[in-house]
């Protein structure tokens, strides 16, 4: 989970596998945000406010908006990383 690595250690064929992972852990993340968004309308306009409908999906939001962005700093390493092994 905390899988901190060295990118400079990588080759640029690595570091673009890496950028594509990271870009699709993004995707997925703003997804599920979107989903728990979905689910907290549907709960409001079906049954009020409710903790299964508001409070838990407020969670799930601020989990995967966390992880989100630290998928977006290991992205920016990761591409400037490759711009370092692109640049004789």
């Amino acid at each position: 989970m905390l899988d901190k690595k060295d990118y400079s250690k990588l080759t640029l064929e690595e570091l673009l596998l890496e950028e594509k992972k990271v870009k699709q852990n993004e995707i997925l993340s703003a997804g599920f945000i979107g989903f728990c968004v979905g689910v907290m309308i549907f709960g409001l306009v079906k049954n009020g406010f409710g903790f299964l409908y508001i409070v838990i999906p407020l969670v799930l939001i601020s989990a995967f908006y966390k992880n989100s962005q630290v998928q977006k700093q290991k992205l920016k390493e990761i591409q400037s990383e490759i711009h370092n092994k692109n640049t004789p």
